[in-house]
């Protein structure tokens, strides 16, 4: 059964999540995952994707294995990664090669050789590639070719999207996973993973994107004719959001995060001046009875707007980098603790002139409710990606970005590393 095991582990700024898949065999190929668990655990020691104390994310991380390994019943030995830094870099690169065989045909081995030829660009010397993600091949003077295998030419090109992150963040990412004595089967941006579980195969081919909203970043994924356009992580997030509401109210952090979710909307004109809220109860509850009584909604609604507006205008920018500001026919899907917010689709849908919603796990079945929470869009999709990756190294399939990326990186820190495992 341990074989059958895929899990994903998302280390978020406030939580510390991890979903467990088991590989069904005899099933049909898009039914063979199953969900046997998902657990979360309070995260610390982690900021914006960094890793601000090792002992700390360690710590964190071992606390949510053991909580999972006591609901599933089942050791975990190692885990697909996500990761959500704000130094994402996204390159575009291009990889020419020769057909090797005799008869002109194009094999596995040319699209290795394509892809590999493809990585060769100058990175910044603290950065390192962490994905190769083939988005079109050209075969002789046929452009435009998604599967060239079996295809006949003399030479083949492919045009690809490099995605690269800091060394450091890395290395200190993965010592603390390798310190709680996980092996990491591979590195995976954040909205990549998640769009796997949330955005189904026609809305990628139409154009769409994945915004996921957490607490200290939010970060976009871009898909067009079925393949990734563009990535990005925006350092803001839901966090900022409690803090104005703290600064505009003058009240403790915790209260501002209990008002903000309970009765907090991102549309100020859907109350009048006179609507006001009783908020002494959750002020007591939270022992801060002697600072507020009543507050105005609309007041509470204007303070979140303009943050949530600022989230949208900047994922609009990045849109504007690729030409498709208004321009995604597949809309945009909405994922992680931010989207909580009430109204947050509204905001979304007035700023970036798209249709919007909040994101559902479509693509795979299970009876573990808390999986179906956006939240846990990011480590489902993990086991998708995982599940994926297997099913693709035994087909030989090229189109799953990873895998191969990282395999040398991770060799090397775990070799440096695991003799500090204690």
């Amino acid at each position: 059964m341990k074989e059958n095991i895929i899990a994903g582990l998302d280390i978020g700024s406030t939580a510390v999540r991890l979903v467990v898949g088991q590989q069904v065999r005899g099933m049909g190929e898009d039914d063979n995952l199953k969900i046997i668990g998902a657990v979360s655990a309070p995260s610390v020691g982690i900021n914006k994707g960094a890793v601000k104390s090792i002992e700390d994310v360690t710590s964190s991380i071992s606390a949510c294995l053991e909580k999972c390994e006591r609901l599933v019943g089942v050791p975990v030995e190692s885990v697909w990664v996500s990761l959500n830094s704000p130094y994402i870099k996204c390159e575009k690169s291009r990889g020419v090669v020769a057909v090797s065989k005799s008869d002109g045909e194009v094999s596995q081995d040319d699209i290795e050789r394509a892809l590999e030829a493809a990585r060769a660009l100058s990175v910044p010397p603290n950065y390192e590639i962490l994905h190769v993600i083939p988005i079109k091949f050209t075969v002789d003077n046929q452009e435009d070719v998604k599967d060239p295998i079996g295809m006949i030419g003399v030479r083949l090109e492919v045009e690809t999207l490099i995605i690269q992150g800091l060394s450091s963040q890395i290395k200190n990412l993965t010592k603390a996973i390798f310190r709680t004595g996980l092996d990491i089967e591979d590195l995976v941006l954040s909205p990549l993973a998640a769009a796997e579980a949330v955005i189904g195969p026609k809305q990628k081919e139409l154009g769409a994107a994945l915004v996921n909203i957490g607490a200290s970043t939010t970060s976009l994924a871009v898909f067009e004719e079925g393949e990734l356009l563009h990535t990005a992580v925006i350092p803001i997030g839901s966090e900022h959001i409690t803090a104005d509401v703290a600064i505009g109210l003058r009240c403790p952090i915790n209260l501002a995060d209990r008002i903000k979710m309970e009765y907090g909307s991102a549309l100020p004109d859907s109350f009048s001046k006179k609507d006001e809220i009783d908020i002494s109860e959750i002020a007591k509850e939270e022992d801060a009875q002697d600072e507020l009584t009543t507050i105005s909604r609309r007041y509470l609604a204007e303070i979140i707007e303009a943050r949530v507006e600022e989230i949208f205008e900047k994922i609009d920018t990045e849109l504007k980098k690729i030409d498709r500001s208004g321009m995604l026919p597949g809309g945009v899907y909405l994922v992680g603790g931010g989207t909580r917010l009430h109204d947050i689709v509204e905001v979304a849908k007035k700023q970036l002139r798209l249709p919007v919603c909040l994101g559902v796990n479509k693509n795979i079945s299970t009876i573990i409710d808390k999986v179906n929470e956006t939240e846990f869009f990011n480590a489902l999709g993990l086991v998708v990606w995982g599940n994926q990756m297997y099913g693709a190294s035994g087909k030989g399939n090229f189109k799953l970005p990873g895998g191969k990326a990282l395999n040398n990186t991770w060799q090397k820190v775990k070799d440096i590393f695991s003799g500090m495992i204690p």
